[in-house]
């Protein structure tokens, strides 16, 4: 499996290690990239315990979404860990500035042609909050399916949606 996953216009990068530990930490990271454009700190501690916990890189690691002609990052997605009974979750985030030009939808997309050749996943899984409607008309314009509203780790009402990969 390539490292890089390329389209027309994006391709999804693996955030190295080293910016993955600054970015855990909350320091300056090497990247050039404009607000919004990484993942938080949270994130980036998340996927670290994850890895060091044995999770493969592909299941954690945080891939930034990189312009192709510029090389601009424009945001991040990943997987939020391993699959567990064939189901895999996804986030992603996208700056500001790049927003309502399609970035978010390729990277998803690029997310379910990850999960798709992993042989791993049946499901792909989005948690979203009501009230974030750009990223709700992400999932619905790709085919996921609400499956009804859910309580997150954080305490926040989410609805989940369901990507189901063909086989």
């Amino acid at each position: 499996m390539s490292q890089f996953i390329y389209t027309q216009g994006r391709k999804l990068v693996p955030l190295d290690l080293v910016n993955l530990r600054r970015l855990a930490e909350s320091e300056p990271t090497d990247l050039r990239t404009p607000s919004g454009a990484l993942p938080p700190a949270d994130v980036a501690a998340q996927a670290l315990s994850q890895l060091s916990s044995g999770v493969a890189a592909f299941w954690c690691v945080p891939m930034l979404v990189v312009e192709t002609r510029s090389g601009d990052i424009v945001g991040g997605c990943r997987f939020k860990g391993s699959p567990l009974n064939d189901r895999v979750e996804i986030g992603y985030g996208v700056a500001e500035y790049a927003r309502r030009r399609g970035v978010a939808t390729e990277a998803v997309s690029l997310l379910l042609q990850r999960a798709a050749s992993s042989g791993m996943v049946r499901h792909v899984d989005a948690q979203i909050r009501p009230d974030n409607l750009a990223a709700s008309k992400v999932v619905m314009r790709l085919g996921f399916s609400p499956r009804g509203e859910v309580t997150d780790p954080d305490g926040e009402l989410v609805v989940q949606w369901s990507y189901q990969l063909a086989i």
